[in-house]
């Protein structure tokens, strides 16, 4: 059995590789190494089907994934992607009739034992990891526990592995402490590392699901170089990703599925953006989408003001966003542009908030009571984690900030709430079989769409968005971009922090840079590009 230790140095790439290939040689010699026709499919799909009541959501896939290639799998929220994961998986079983076969061997999807368990290797959207266990006990869970006398656990040992392996992927993480408190990049180094732990061979398929979906831009880069490394050993990845410019930079060859179907398999260089959007969604979109609103005027009456704000990493920062105006916040990991978001909503204890704030024309106060007193409506970076009441069905998630308007004398009213959630439904285009259905029947991109219905149905004069496209599709993506150009247009003052510069691009009249925790550049109007937004991030670190 091989373990693949995966390293991070300053020459990436290269180094990553010849890492995975020595690891592979080390284990897997000529005598034990499976001689496998080069031309078999390491996975072969047949007539794949999944029908859930009321929803076939799978119907017919095929699908051929060579040795040593990076598969995209793109398609539109619900079409089809996620649940074709969870049937590799064994989480759902496939409708009657369905084939598959690993390295010409066939197997039973929708097991999780045998071949499926042992090759098909899985890094999911939402990680898989237990929260309230630490990194040391997750990885142990997936490679087991080191026994000493007595079989017991020998934490010592159990711990000086993980932190072994987590230092090897290029991260400083305290491997002892919840992984409730770490990063979204540190949680996802740590489900990487559980998914490589004991591959057996080259000729494996590692699943990434939307992998960078909550990942800064310099974080993506590295991941990148380890999926290229996990290649050049042999081994194949199914790659799923909203991201276009992550495909071209990874894919060999790019399957798109829409409504549950293959619709085409495409080798990546016989794409561009703009076409593989339109394959996607199966109409005209714009990949390059810009609102292109106007720089509000500098006198503009401002809707909020803070100035020396103050948080863990935010310091003294000084803003205002003015009635009608979509103001970006941008950062690398770290910069305090992630947490500014959180300061700005009042989403953490007074005590941990400095500074002032003004409403309007009012007088300054202390932000720290005043921010946490009125806790402005907030898109939350991580929809599943901080904002999504799994428990409730849509329609109680989208009513759960504005109950007292169905207040009656003899409780809730049923009927005005149904109304309520019937129009929100249809103003937002939410794809959902019924109100009462469960939230987590949603897509990700239509989950998104009920946690804005939220924010925006107590009528705000202000809103805040964390990521507000993070694992949406190039379709769903414009549309929540044309809806909240529409708000802005009636009056609606907008703050937005991304680490993708794509909804900085596409909303934005203004972007403030931060790094350090500080203020580095402001751009505004056609100063607003790609180029000129990252060349100041970067900046801000050299």
């Amino acid at each position: 059995m091989i373990t693949i230790i995966l390293v991070k140095t300053d020459s990436s790439a290269q180094a990553t590789t010849d890492l995975l290939e020595g690891a592979l040689a080390a284990g897997n010699t000529a005598a034990d190494a499976p001689q496998l026709d080069p031309d078999t499919p390491v996975l072969r799909l047949r007539n794949v089907s999944k029908t859930f009541p009321g929803t076939h959501a799978l119907k017919g896939i095929d699908l051929d994934i060579a040795p040593g290639e990076v598969r995209a799998l793109v398609g539109q929220n619900g079409s089809g992607k996620s649940t074709l994961i969870k049937v590799l998986a064994g989480y759902h079983a496939p409708d009657p009739g369905s084939e598959s076969w690993f390295n010409g061997e066939e197997f039973h999807l929708g097991s999780r034992d045998g071949l499926g368990s042992s090759h098909l290797r899985f890094v999911h959207q939402d990680l898989g990891l237990v929260l309230e266990m630490n990194a040391v006990e997750n990885l142990a869970l997936t490679a087991g526990f080191a026994t000493g006398l007595g079989g017991r656990v020998d934490w010592g040992e159990q711990r000086r592995r993980a932190e072994e392996t987590i230092a090897r992927l290029g991260v400083d993480l305290d491997v002892r402490k919840p992984l409730a408190e770490a990063t979204p990049v540190e949680r996802t180094v740590v489900a990487i590392a559980a998914a490589l732990t004991g591959w057996e061979s080259g000729r494996g398929l590692l699943v990434l699901d939307e992998p960078t979906a909550v990942l800064p831009h310099t974080e993506v880069g590295r991941l990148l170089d380890i999926v290229r490394g996990v290649q050049r050993m042999g081994a194949s990845v199914l790659y799923v990703s909203h991201r276009l410019d992550e495909i071209f930079a990874i894919a060999d060859k790019v399957t798109v599925l829409r409504d549950g179907r293959v619709t085409a398999t495409r080798d990546a260089a016989e794409l561009n953006t703009q076409s593989l959007a339109e394959l996607m969604v199966g109409d005209q979109v714009d990949a390059a989408f810009r609102l292109g609103r106007p720089v509000v005027a500098a006198d503009a009456s401002p809707v909020l003001s803070v100035r020396n704000l103050s948080g863990v990493q935010v310091k003294d920062l000084g803003l205002s966003v003015a009635r009608g105006e979509i103001l970006g916040i941008a950062g690398f990991a770290g910069s305090g542009a992630d947490e500014a978001a959180y300061l700005l909503a009042g989403a953490r204890p007074a005590g941990e908030i400095q500074g002032e704030i003004r409403r309007g024309d009012g007088s300054w106060e202390p932000a720290g009571a005043a921010l946490t007193r009125q806790r402005l409506p907030l898109v939350p970076a991580d929809r599943a984690g901080e904002a999504v009441v799994a428990d409730f069905s849509v329609a109680d998630n989208l009513t759960v900030r504005v109950l007292d308007r169905f207040r009656t004398l003899l409780g809730l009213s049923a009927r005005r709430e149904n109304a309520f959630v019937e129009e929100w439904i249809k103003r937002l285009e939410i794809k959902v079989s019924a109100p009462d259905a469960s939230i987590m029947s949603l897509s990700g991109g239509n989950q998104q769409k009920v946690i804005m219905g939220r924010c925006l149905a107590s009528d705000p004069s202000l809103v805040i968005l964390a990521e507000p496209t993070a694992g949406v599709d190039v379709g769903t993506r414009q549309a929540i971009y044309e809806l909240i150009g529409q708000l802005a247009d009636d009056g609606l003052a907008v703050i937005v922090t991304s680490t993708d510069t794509t909804d900085l691009l596409a909303l934005c009249s203004r972007v403030v840079v931060l790094n350090g925790g500080h203020v580095v550049a402001e751009l505004a109007g056609e100063q607003i590009t790609d180029q000129a937004l990252l060349a100041a991030m970067e900046a801000g670190d050299r």
